[in-house]
């Protein structure tokens, strides 16, 4: 019961950091639609991440049955946030290349901090 409590919580704390970052720290020229594609990215990204699936464009079209371009244009401005960072990786093939993108360590170091914050205010 207690990691499925955890696990709700981290959830819980990733939504609001999810919110902060985006809706609070508007990108200059970025529209309140670019905001909330990014907002609905973060969600399907974190899920990804929670099921150790690899966060690549291929993988992402895949489960989002978006666009390549679609995708790029709601990750892009993650990674300038500085919520994701960008790899070049070979493809699956192991031919050519493929965008992979992890979310950035302080990210859950935030939510870790975060989690602290509400066990030490209960």
């Amino acid at each position: 019961m207690t990691s499925a409590l955890n696990a709700h919580w981290q959830s819980q704390l990733f939504a609001a950091y999810a919110l902060q970052e985006v809706l609070d720290k508007p990108i200059d020229g970025e529209t309140p639609q670019s905001r909330l594609k990014q907002l609905g990215m973060m969600t399907v990204l974190y899920m990804m991440h929670q099921s150790h699936e690899k966060l690549t464009l291929s993988n992402i079209v895949k489960i989002t049955g978006l666009t390549r371009n679609a995708v790029a244009e709601s990750i892009d401005p993650l990674v300038e946030r500085g919520i994701l960072t960008e790899t070049i990786v070979k493809n699956s093939m192991g031919r050519g290349t493929a965008r992979q993108f992890e979310f950035c360590p302080e990210v859950f170091d935030r939510l870790r901090l975060g989690a602290e914050q509400g066990k030490s205010g209960a």
